[in-house]
């Protein structure tokens, strides 16, 4: 990193948070050459990624397409944007460095992380994921689990 004032490249990071989002980190640096201070920021890259869905169809992997299933299992629960898009962190953390992955591996890590959070929500997904027919599926899932 360098310095905007003396474009010098050694600096120090004073401090270093995760923003509102949850999608970068801002750093407050010092420049050891002539005192400036300044913010970075460091965003993750975007997961670039192929799903492979259930009948064997490839696609792109789409955050956005995720984000929305996740924020559905959320509907009417009292829970901040701000959990939920931890969770969304949580899941992507685990696609990272991955190049391929079926819709059911996504589909683990999203139930996965919705159970630390809300049952409900959990359940909700897990309806959808396993295709609930009727009121007996339901009760054998929550029995099992």
């Amino acid at each position: 990193m360098y310095c905007p004032v003396c474009w010098n490249t050694e600096t120090k990071v004073l401090d270093s948070r995760v923003t509102e989002d949850w999608k970068s980190i801002k750093r407050r640096r010092e420049c050891l050459n002539c005192g400036n201070r300044f913010n970075t920021f460091e965003k993750y890259e975007k997961i670039s990624l192929i799903v492979e869905k259930n009948l064997g169809k490839m696609e792109e992997y789409n955050e956005e397409k995720l984000y929305w299933s996740i924020l559905k299992a959320f509907n009417k629960r009292n829970i901040s944007i701000k959990i939920i898009d931890n969770v969304m962190f949580q899941i992507e953390q685990k696609l990272l460095n991955k190049r391929k992955i079926t819709s059911r591996d996504i589909w683990a890590y999203v139930l996965e992380e919705l159970k630390k959070v809300d049952e409900v929500a959990y359940i909700r997904y897990a309806s959808v994921y396993h295709n609930f027919q009727n009121a007996q599926d339901y009760v054998d899932f929550i029995k099992k689990n």
